[in-house]
């Protein structure tokens, strides 16, 4: 937000620029910053991004704290400073997250998506260690997308953010996907489902990267079969291995979602295509609008 935001600590996670509902015709900018572990310096790093935010839009910045750290005695909401007479500050609201650990029932009642993701964080700290409980209450939370009647993009926000905070093991995991595959198929979602949007850029992903492990594995051991230890010949031309395979398909299967009945030439450019290239083309499946715009975001 500043010209020289990367000199120091100097990032804001979020302005938002919004109107007021009284009907006074002016703007107000909200600083939002979520802090994760205990830091001596947050109070003055706010102050901070408040007056250099007020120095570039000169218009009124209400800065707004959210504490996810496990520091309960923890709740910085001033800072401030007198010289000769002089006082400089800031006074900003604060939310402690741990502060609604005995309401997570109230929280998943609550149609405020904001309440979800904080009951999020508050389940990823209660099943540290516990992966089967993780899984019950990612599992929960889920569920929970569908029956808010949300829209397709909230749906896909709030997984991410939920995947991004509870993770399982990998055997849990697709377990969990598996689940939310069911359950969109159930109520007819109609689009990529957001369960295939987050799940594609993990598992897709790590697909191919096991692909290319194999790949140079099945080399090597070619290689000593060939009497060249260490191999390093790699795969000979043309043999594809299991996971490039399963990544071909599903790119295939994504885009005919999408966009119907693939051409051949796209097919076979697929086929042809190396793991690095399937790698590039697999986040373009999500926002593409065209065949075409498809292979040109590379």
């Amino acid at each position: 937000m500043v010209r020289d935001a990367e000199l120091g600590r100097r990032l804001a996670d979020a302005l938002v620029q919004v109107t007021l509902t009284s009907g006074v015709q002016r703007w107000i900018y909200v600083h939002i910053e979520v802090q994760g572990q205990r830091d001596a310096h947050f109070a003055e790093r706010l102050f901070t991004y408040n007056y250099r935010l007020y120095d570039r839009y000169r218009r009124p910045v209400a800065s707004l704290a959210v504490l996810a750290d496990d520091t309960e005695s923890w709740k910085p909401d001033t800072f401030g400073y007198q010289l000769f007479g002089c006082e400089v500050g800031i006074r900003f609201p604060a939310v402690k997250i741990l502060d609604y650990s005995s309401q997570i029932e109230s929280l998943l009642e609550d149609p405020n998506p904001f309440a979800l993701v904080t009951a999020a964080h508050l389940f990823t700290r209660k099943t540290k260690g516990d992966p089967e409980q993780r899984y019950a209450a990612k599992w929960r939370l889920s569920k929970l997308l569908y029956e808010r009647d949300w829209d397709k993009q909230r749906i896909i926000d709030l997984f991410s953010v939920i995947d991004w905070l509870m993770h399982l093991p990998n055997a849990l995991e697709q377990q969990l996907l598996h689940d939310v595959y069911t359950l969109e198929r159930n109520v007819a979602m109609p689009y990529v489902t957001s369960a295939e949007r987050f799940g594609i850029e993990k598992g897709l992903q790590q697909g191919l990267q096991q692909g290319r492990q194999e790949g140079r594995q099945e080399g090597r051991q070619e290689g000593r079969q060939q009497g060249r230890p260490g191999g390093g010949g790699g795969r000979p031309p043309g043999r594809r291995g299991p996971r490039k395979e399963e990544a071909v398909v599903l790119l295939q299967r994504l885009l005919t979602h999408r966009f119907g009945r693939l051409p051949d030439a796209v097919c076979a450019r697929l086929t042809s295509a190396s793991i690095e290239q399937l790698e590039t083309w697999m986040f373009n499946v999500l926002d593409a609008e065209s065949l075409d715009d498809f292979f040109d975001r590379c």
